[in-house]
């Protein structure tokens, strides 16, 4: 899809107005089908994509929201750990 064609999407909706789930690492937003929209904190981080879909239904959202205001993302749980410095205590 080039990138001057608009999705159509079912309506726009604020990030506030969505629920976070830490650890799935998603937004979610109930449907009008019974399912519910979401969005992965990840595509929003990087900005790579601002449409939620519904896993049951062809229903698309747009999320407004601010990078600034998403939650960090998580460390990688498997980087390694930044050493800690060592404070000589004086006796």
């Amino acid at each position: 899809m080039s990138a001057d064609e608009e999705i159509a999407v079912y309506d726009e909706v604020e990030i506030e107005d969505m629920e976070f789930d830490a650890a799935q690492q998603i937004y979610h937003y109930p449907c009008p089908c019974g399912d519910r929209f979401q969005i992965a904190l990840e595509d929003l981080q990087d900005e790579s994509n601002d449409i939620a879909v519904c896993g049951s239904c062809s229903l698309m959202i747009r999320v407004i929201y601010d990078k600034d205001d998403l939650p960090k993302p998580d460390p990688d749980p498997q980087a390694p750990e930044q050493p800690v410095e060592q404070v000589p205590v004086a006796a």
